[in-house]
């Protein structure tokens, strides 16, 4: 019965019952597009500031966060600086991931990071502020701001806002310790800083194509719906991938897409294990997914910009 009402409610949101883009036929000539950034640039954040996009990314290149500028979202030209030059004292240095900025007043911005907290010695979210979207972003606190022991800790964290104000989302990274993985969310103050509420769960990995995990949340709004993209499976190789699922309030009941948004299969080989996506919306219409995906070597994961259009809630990728 529960899987009725869920298709039922997937058809109601998802433009009559749209499925996920038809895997195109595999061909061993196919190439991936050329890359937005062409070097180790993965989970990738897009923030926009008045009419430049700024781009970050997990730690390389001598960087905690890496950054990289953009006047349309076309042509990206990388900063020397590091967003987040110095770590604070209970983080182990080494693995600072899946950064995320959001402006939360106008000239104040929030970086969100994952890195692997002394005790407990698990990876967590933690929070930095600067007044600059390029940084230096300064940690604020004397611990993380989301790191439940109990759930073997928690990364990939992202924001959203909608009627009740800034919500915080992340995955519990259970897949380090047999546990179920959930994506989940939070109320968070006005400036960002602290969770105001419980954390609700909204998803686990149920799919065949996720196979252990669910991860990278981005929750975006469309049409009084909320419309959540994730990336599932292992993010080493080419089962790694984008999913979509939606619902029409935050409490659920939420429906996924049976099928992947973007995998290695569905873009015929031209992307491979696509992940750790943002959507960036510039019109009402559609706007651009970002995404990395491996080189052909599977030797460094490159950032690559996709254009989509609107057919209810699920973004048309132009592959």
């Amino acid at each position: 019965m529960k899987r009725a009402l869920g298709a039922v409610l997937l058809c109601a949101l998802l433009a009559g019952c749209s499925s996920a883009p038809e895997a195109a036929e595999p061909d061993a000539r196919q190439t991936a597009p050329a890359a937005a950034i062409d070097r180790n640039f993965p989970d990738p954040d897009i923030l926009k500031v008045g009419d430049t996009f700024y781009a970050y990314a997990t730690n390389d290149n001598n960087a905690n966060v890496q950054v990289a500028v953009s006047d349309g979202g076309d042509e990206w030209r990388m900063l020397d600086d590091d967003a987040f030059p110095d770590l604070p004292s209970w983080v182990i240095p080494g693995k600072t991931w899946a950064p995320e900025v959001t402006e939360v007043s106008p000239g104040n911005y929030v970086l969100y990071f994952t890195a692997t907290n002394f005790r407990p010695s698990l990876q967590c979210i933690g929070v930095a502020t600067s007044t600059n979207p390029a940084g230096p972003f300064v940690a604020v606190g004397d611990g993380m701001l989301v790191c439940p022991e109990e759930e073997g800790g928690a990364i990939d964290a992202s924001t959203f806002v909608d009627g009740t104000g800034l919500h915080l989302v992340w995955k519990n990274d259970g897949n380090c310790c047999g546990l179920d993985t959930w994506i989940s969310t939070a109320p968070l103050s006005a400036d960002g800083l602290a969770l105001t509420g419980p954390g609700q769960r909204i998803i686990k990995q149920t799919l065949a194509f996720e196979g252990e995990l669910v991860e990278a949340p981005t929750i975006v709004m469309r049409d009084s719906a909320y419309v959540l993209l994730y990336s599932a499976n292992n993010y080493g190789d080419g089962t790694y991938a984008v999913g979509l699922a939606a619902a029409p309030d935050l409490a659920g009941p939420w429906s996924k897409l049976e099928a992947p948004l973007l995998a290695t299969e569905s873009s015929g080989g031209r992307f491979r294990g696509p992940g750790g996506q943002d959507i960036v919306e510039t019109s009402d219409d559609g706007g651009f997914l970002v995404v990395h995906s491996w080189d052909a070597a599977y030797t460094y994961r490159a950032m690559h910009v996709v254009p989509f259009t609107w057919d209810g809630a699920v973004p048309r990728l132009a592959l």
